[in-house]
């Protein structure tokens, strides 16, 4: 009798020890699986081929329209004038400029290997959204600065048109947020001058 309950004790125990074994391989091997796993849109998981930025406006705009208790419906119309409003806060502000900055470095700086090598990345405008005004006079206020060359004169020239095309976005973002400020409630006004949209 003494011998049968060593017996089945030494079991339970080899048992026990082939299912932690497991346990501890399975999150391991989860842990694999996700660092050698795809991303959305195909691209490995973490990399610029896996960035969907229709995913990430989607998420944006829901985000936006939840913390401002819109509903469905509501947000048919407020929707298209909020993305709007931070457009163009975006554009007079510059706050583009501080991920061109990030993006390209100071002037004369170079970087980068393989083919193509010595040019600086520039910031890629998320797929189906056209360039701006604003977008497109810094890229060539940059371009100039880039030319070490490049004279007061010129300099001068596309610094003028960049200050003239955020002038002119600040006026279509009082126009905007104005058009914004018509269908609000009193609730939504008070959220989006929180989050800045609003004055």
């Amino acid at each position: 009798m003494r011998k049968k309950a060593i017996t089945v004790g030494m079991v339970v125990c080899v048992v026990a020890l082939a299912v932690g074994g497991l346990a501890i391989a399975q999150p391991q091997g989860g842990r694999q699986g996700r660092r050698q796993g795809t991303g959305p849109g195909g691209g490995p998981a973490g990399r610029p081929g896996g960035f969907d930025p229709a995913r990430m406006r989607e998420m944006r705009s829901q985000r936006l329209k939840q913390q401002l208790g819109a509903s469905d419906q509501e947000w048919q119309v407020m929707g298209p004038r909020v993305l709007k409003v931070m457009e163009l806060n975006r554009q007079s502000s510059g706050m583009g400029g501080m991920a061109r900055m990030f993006m390209r470095g100071r002037p004369g700086q170079r970087g980068g290997q393989g083919p193509g090598q010595g040019d600086r990345q520039r910031p890629q405008r998320p797929q189906g959204r056209e360039q701006s005004a604003v977008e497109k006079a810094a890229d060539q206020l940059q371009t100039t600065l880039e030319n070490e060359s490049a004279s007061p004169e010129e300099i001068k020239k596309q610094l003028t048109t960049l200050r003239a095309e955020r002038e002119k976005a600040k006026q279509e973002l009082a126009k905007a947020q104005q058009e914004l400020r018509q269908i609000c409630t009193l609730r939504q006004e008070a959220q989006l001058v929180l989050m800045g949209m609003l004055n």
